[in-house]
């Protein structure tokens, strides 16, 4: 046998597979998730994500002095008020807890550290849903006009980058309208922009405490769809959205893709609750070896054209020394 192609031969070695491999992963491409609650002194675990935390302000600006010695800059925050009601006038309220939470971390990090905040009504509400609820229905331009002043009130406490998450229509141009009206030309927005309807948020309302009355397909994305996923991201990019994402992550790999080739702007995915928790249960279980899905499972996503990734596999992954 005489081949003149042999593909093996760039496999040879690990050295080898190292200086040809196509995609790398480091900890600049991690966004690490935060949920703040109100309090002091608050640093409970959450059942169904083994590893993460609710924290109040105090312990959150502990928790991200011990992400930054990682090597993890930049950090996503939810909120989670004490007080929910229709409207979810908390999310608002210039003294509520993502603004103070952006003060103390502004103050203690400086410009050192990227913060993102989640900009959604779903924590917020007593219903649960991401917008105001009138007779059963979900309302759009009502919605947005609460989100975007949401995103300013985040803005005036310093956020680098406001990321609507409710798949309200048009809530991009009005944020983007609102913040420029206020000075804040420069304050980003991270549109998720194809986030589906999807089974693998689980975990992530029992963080939140944000399970809907009812079910959010009036409004999240059919995942029998991919075409849609275009649409959606080229409106938010027309509509002022620096930054487009695409939620869940590894089940919509395709989509992270279509996206990529699309658009020209960064492209970010969730590695939302679900698909952590199921590693975390599977690793405990000795089913598989958790320092290797995770890092199948990321490159994956860096693979498939995500430029950015939110996870909660980054403190694991950077204090093993999984990624360096």
């Amino acid at each position: 046998m005489n081949l003149l192609n042999r593909p093996r031969r760039l496999r040879t070695s690990p050295l080898m597979r190292e200086i040809v491999a196509e995609t790398d992963i480091s900890a600049r491409h991690l966004i690490t998730p935060h949920f703040v609650v109100e309090g002091e002194g608050v640093l409970e675990g959450i059942p169904s994500m083994p590893g993460v935390t609710h924290v109040s302000v105090d312990k959150l600006v502990e928790e991200v002095a011990a992400d930054v010695a990682l090597g993890l800059k930049s950090h996503l925050l939810f909120g989670i008020p004490e007080h929910k009601d229709e409207t979810g006038s908390a999310a608002v309220d210039p003294n509520g807890v993502i603004p103070l939470a952006l003060r103390a971390l502004r103050a203690r990090f400086g410009k050192e550290i990227i913060l993102i905040t989640d900009v959604c009504l779903c924590a917020y509400t007593s219903h649960g849903h991401c917008g105001f609820l009138h007779d059963g229905v979900v309302t759009n331009d009502d919605s947005v006009e609460q989100l975007a002043k949401m995103a300013l009130a985040h803005a005036e406490a310093g956020v680098d980058i406001v990321s609507p998450s409710d798949m309200m229509d048009g809530r991009v141009g009005a944020i983007r309208d609102l913040l420029d009206e206020n000075g804040y030309v420069n304050t980003s927005i991270l549109a998720y922009s194809a986030k589906y309807a999807s089974a693998y948020y689980g975990p992530f309302r029992d963080a939140c405490d944000s399970a809907p009355q009812g079910d959010r397909k009036t409004y999240q994305m059919d995942f029998r769809n991919g075409r849609e996923s275009l649409l959606e991201a080229l409106l938010d990019v027309d509509e002022g959205a620096d930054m487009v994402m695409v939620k869940p992550a590894l089940a919509y790999l395709d989509i992270v893709g279509r996206v990529k080739a699309e658009t020209l702007c960064p492209v970010v995915v969730y590695n939302v609750s679900g698909e952590y928790s199921m590693v975390k249960a599977s690793a405990a279980a000795g089913y598989c070896d958790e320092r290797a899905i995770v890092m199948e499972n990321l490159l994956a996503m860096r693979r498939a054209g995500a430029d950015l990734i939110i996870t909660y596999h980054g403190r694991d992954a950077m204090r093993e020394g999984w990624i360096s």
